[in-house]
């Protein structure tokens, strides 16, 4: 898994590309805009692909977000290739309120699947809209299951609410931090925080 890594010091730095994939409409450009300017906006389709950057100093390190947001229509589908080449995390998006977005999220899964090898990019699962329960066609139970048998991280979100939208960045963001600790050729400082992936709705790699 490739990434930009400042040389060898105290408090490392990485860079990191991610992407959001899923139909159009389920709130892609909404949780990245919630995301990076806590703020909730009814956004227009994106039309290709928006661009996003957020910068987290963390105690372990210091990372870069490029939140890469794609376009759901059909029509762009051919070249989403293009933008989600050599990314090191992917967000699934579906609407907890629409089955059809949780089929085709899993359809998405299946094309990350010919393109990156199971332990080069950290994909999670995220039921969005919650503030649309009453509405639900998507248990969260099925959403659990479908992401523990494919070994991803998994969580309910709203970008209306600001439900879990920090949380579920968060989450992918450890999941990259602790690969780049295993890779590292000596152990990393003891006392560093991290977060249980258990909390808040989120499913770990069961293997």
């Amino acid at each position: 898994m490739a990434q930009t890594v400042t040389p060898e010091g105290p408090h490392p730095s990485h860079m990191y590309k991610l992407v959001l994939l899923g139909s159009m409409s389920v709130g892609k450009s909404s949780l990245a805009y919630r995301y990076v300017r806590n703020d909730f906006r009814e956004l227009l389709p994106t039309v290709g692909c928006s661009f996003f950057t957020q910068i987290l100093e963390l105690d372990e390190a210091t990372v870069k977000f490029e939140i890469w947001d794609t376009a759901g229509q059909e029509k762009y589908q051919s070249v989403c290739h293009l933008y989600y080449r050599d990314a090191h995390a992917a967000l699934l998006v579906y609407d907890i309120a629409n089955k059809q977005t949780f089929s085709r999220a899993k359809l998405w899964l299946e094309e990350l699947e010919k393109k990156f090898l199971p332990d080069e990019i950290v994909i999670a699962l995220v039921g969005n809209k919650t503030d649309l329960a009453a509405e639900r066609e998507v248990t969260t139970e099925e959403g659990e299951d479908f992401a523990r048998t494919k070994g991803l991280l998994f969580m309910e979100t709203s970008a209306k609410s600001n439900h879990q939208v920090n949380d579920v960045f968060m989450a992918v963001v450890q999941e990259l931090l602790r690969r780049e600790k295993e890779k590292a050729p000596r152990p990393s400082p003891h006392g560093s925080p991290t977060v249980d992936l258990k909390m808040s709705g989120i499913s770990t790699r069961c293997c």
